[in-house]
Parts: structure tokens; sequence; C-alpha cells
């Protein structure tokens, strides 16, 4: 009998696949399966744990006058404003921290709304575009952001995107989902166009209303991976940074649309022992 490889197995997994199933995974999904590990087998120094539990406002600064956070025994509440399409209703959390160099982000992540329209974001090592209003440090001119719309963010910062338990603008089908990555480009001045990162992952099914999913996010040079764990099943998500400038530094946000809320727990930043 043929051996399978524990990357291999791990993909199987992840795509329910053990009990037998007609695809067959590519070298590419098992490569960056055994990449992943590798990098998440290393020794990482933690830099920043945040439980909570406490009193958010320790670790995080919020933009959005309409947003909602609160902490509990079982983590942070944190809700956009109740009104779709108003810009006023859009929230983002910033870690007081800023972050250099290559990152390990992890996080217990459980859906509170039923939305299927609007997403959630991980943004990864934001700064401001060094104009004269938008400055590297974006914490100088988060009076602009009280009404937090997209297009400041895009427009007018440097960051990599992760947009999950994400659907579009007009959808109405719960399964519709996806995972997707950018990298924003305030200097070109063409809005999205042109900033995503290969690949895109399409009607996932994770990210279930009530259900907690453990997150991690590996930064490693040019390169994201996300993995997803919870439900029972476990996905790993690889984006790639092939042709745009490197994100280097920055905060690290958390970004709900209009009508989007979710609870966050035991949130950790580590970063590697040896450069």
């Amino acid at each position: 009998m043929k051996r399978v490889s524990v990357a291999a197995l791990c993909i199987l997994s992840a795509l329910g696949c053990l009990g037998g199933c007609a695809r067959v995974e590519t070298a590419t999904e098992i490569d960056a399966m055994a990449r992943y590990q590798e990098l998440a087998g290393t020794e990482w120094r933690q830099i920043l744990h945040d439980r909570c539990t406490g009193n958010w406002q320790d670790t995080w600064f919020l933009d959005g006058r309409k947003a909602a956070v609160t902490n509990g025994p079982d983590g942070m509440t944190f809700t956009a404003g109740p009104v779709a399409r108003d810009d006023s209703c859009h929230a983002v959390l910033w870690t007081k921290d800023s972050f250099r160099g290559d990152l390990k982000i992890e996080y217990e992540y459980t859906r509170t709304d039923s939305a299927v329209r609007y997403v959630t974001i991980l943004y990864i090592q934001a700064t401001g575009s060094g104009d004269a209003e938008h400055a590297e440090d974006i914490a100088t001119w988060s009076a602009l952001r009280t009404v937090p719309s997209m297009r400041l963010y895009f427009n007018h910062m440097n960051t990599y995107h992760i947009s999950y338990a994400a659907f579009g603008t007009r959808n109405d089908d719960p399964d519709a989902d996806y995972i997707r990555a950018r990298r924003y480009m305030p200097d070109a001045g063409k809005g999205l166009a042109g900033t995503e990162l290969k690949d895109e992952y399409a009607r996932t099914g994770l990210f279930r209303a009530g259900v907690p999913y453990r997150i991690t996010v590996i930064k490693k040079g040019r390169k994201l991976f996300m993995h997803i764990r919870g439900d029972g099943r476990e996905q790993l998500c690889r984006f790639r940074n092939e042709a745009l400038p490197p994100i280097t530094e920055g905060r690290i946000g958390l970004r709900h649309m209009y009508t989007r809320g979710a609870r966050y727990r035991d949130f950790r930043v580590s970063v590697p022992t040896q450069p």
C-alpha cells in the first residue's frame, strides 16, 4: 500500500476526504501544508497576548463611532453598527502596538451575526501612506476615521488585508462565502484595482455562527498562510505577493463591515526567535 505523508493527510482531513473522495490533492497544496507546518513548528517569541477578558482599551483603539466593544469571561465581543451601507456603521479595532518583520497571529473567532453579506477583515501591519494628512503612524490621524469608510483604508494605507467569513455586497446565498487577500496600494491611486493576491478560496463552509474557530496567520516574507480549525474541520489558505511591494511593519487591525459582529478570545502575536 502506498504511504501518504503527514502533510497530505492534513490536507485530506481539511477537505473532509479521509472517508474517501474523488478529488486528488495537488502537489502545490501538499507543499503549502508542509511549508506551513515547518513555519508553525519553528521557534517563536510571543510579544503580545490579550486574553480578551479584561479591558479592551488596554490593548486596542477603535475606529467607528457606532461600534460596540465589550469584554466578558468568554472574550471580547466586537459589533459594528446595525445599518447596512451606512459608512458610519463600519468599525475597526487596532492594536496599540506596532509590529515589524515576520509574524504569527493567533486568535479564537466566533461569529455573532448571521449575515450573508459584507466581510470581516484582518489587517496585517498597517501604516499610513505618508502624505501630509495620512502619516505612517495611523494613530495620529484616527480622528479622520470616526466614520471608517473602506476607501479611507485602501486609498491611504499600506497593509495586507485578509477578508474571511466574507460575502458579496449583494449576495443572498448563505453558502457563497470566500477568503481573499489584498495588498493595498495607496500610491497607485486606483483604489482596490490590482491589489489582489493569489489565491482565493470560495464556498469554504467555514465560520458558522456561534461556532468557535482557531485562526493562525503566519506572515513570512511575501507569503501569508491562514490556518483555520474548528467544527471538526481544518482549512489552510496560502496567499502570495508576487509583484507588489512588501509589507514590513505596522499595526494589526480587526474590521467588521456594517451589520457584522464576532467574539474574539486569546489573541496572540509572536515573532521569530531567529531572523
